[in-house]
């Protein structure tokens, strides 16, 4: 479950479950609707800041922890978190899957 919520790797869970979304929406309120125009904004944001914000800041994280661990004076219990957000890669693997599991879904309830 940790790594279901949690940030970074491969396939993003974040882009496949807001892909799955609006896939799942697509094939129930139809390409025209309000809906699924609302949860395509939703999606492309969510993805966005995954592959691009939150890398970022992973990045930023990494290159602190190593100034932190080169200057022994600086006292910090904890290190940042460094794998926060995805590559364009994983983005694009959990938009794929994410589509294939809405369709698969749909049709097994359907």
């Amino acid at each position: 479950m940790k790594r279901f919520l949690g940030s970074g790797g491969m396939p993003s869970s974040h882009a496949a479950m807001v892909t799955s979304l609006s896939t799942s929406i697509a094939l129930t309120e139809g390409l025209e609707s309000s809906i699924f125009a609302l949860s395509v904004i939703f999606s492309a944001v969510v993805m966005y800041d995954a592959a691009g914000v939150r890398r970022a800041a992973g990045k930023q994280a990494r290159v602190l922890n190593q100034i932190i661990a080169n200057k022994g004076e600086i006292n910090i219990q904890e290190k940042l978190i460094e794998l926060l957000g995805h590559t364009p890669l994983e983005v694009f693997v959990g938009a794929f899957v994410g589509v294939l599991s809405g369709v698969i879904f749909y049709n097994i309830w359907n």
